[in-house]
Parts: C-alpha cells; structure tokens; sequence
C-alpha cells in the first residue's frame, strides 16, 4: 500500500512540490536558478509521508540535506523526521531513489557544507543569522 505524502503548508514550497510531481521531474524547477531535488521523508510523530523538496547538493551519487530553515534558530520540522525515519526517497530529475540520510559532523561536515554554500551561496548568509550550526545529512 502506497501511502500519498502530504504536500507543504508553505504556499511556494507547495507551489514547487506541485510543479515536480506535474512534471514528474525536478528539471526545469529552480531556486534563484539552481537545480532542487525532491526528497520524501516520514514524519516523526505521525509517520505521515511529507515531500520538502531542497537545493541540490550532491557528490558521487550521494547528496546533501541542509536543515538551514533560512537561518531561522529553529530546526525545520523536517529534520526530527528524518532523525526519527532515517530512509528518505530522492528524486532527481526523473530518476527516484531510497536511501538512509544520516547526520555528519567534523571534517565531514565541513566538506559537504562547503559543496553545499557552492551548490547555494545564500547558505553562507543563512549560517550567520542563527547561532545554531546548520545540520547536514549525507544520504545515500
């Protein structure tokens, strides 16, 4: 049984998650003229399926989830969905994959942050607006 994931309260998030799913693609679907990918995660309290769709950051087949939330000080709710329920769907372009998302800290952190502020320069911005260090999970 195939459970359908609820699309974002959010009205552009929702408007993006929409335009993939019509498409059935992420081509074509941008932020300030940069590629997203359109992970599908299971929520932590309710194990509803939730789309959040995100910048793309990927290296060898791997990619980045970057919990930034604009440099809001909280967390996105996404983040304690993916901590709880670790295996995410990923699509890129056309191609749509399971994976498990873990979170990475030290020097691996520090190199997929530096691929993701070169995926996405507002990253950096965002970084400096909160005092939490934005999480990042590898998922692959």
């Amino acid at each position: 049984m195939t459970e359908e994931a609820k699309l974002s309260p959010t009205d552009w998030v929702r408007e993006q998650t929409e335009r993939i799913l019509e498409q059935g693609t992420t081509d074509g679907v941008e932020i300030l003229d940069r590629p997203v990918v359109l992970f599908t995660t299971t929520g932590a309290k309710t194990g509803a399926k939730r789309y959040v769709p995100l910048m793309r950051v990927e290296e060898g087949g791997k990619y980045a989830m970057v919990a930034s939330k604009g440099g809001d000080p909280k967390h996105p709710f996404w983040y304690f969905n993916v901590k709880a329920h670790p295996e995410v769907t990923v699509q890129d372009g056309d191609k749509v994959s399971t994976m498990t998302a873990r979170e990475v800290e030290g020097t691996e952190r520090e190199h997929w942050w530096k691929l993701a502020v070169e995926a996405y320069p507002p990253y950096a911005e965002y970084q400096t607006k909160t005092s939490r260090q934005i999480p990042v999970f590898i998922v692959e």
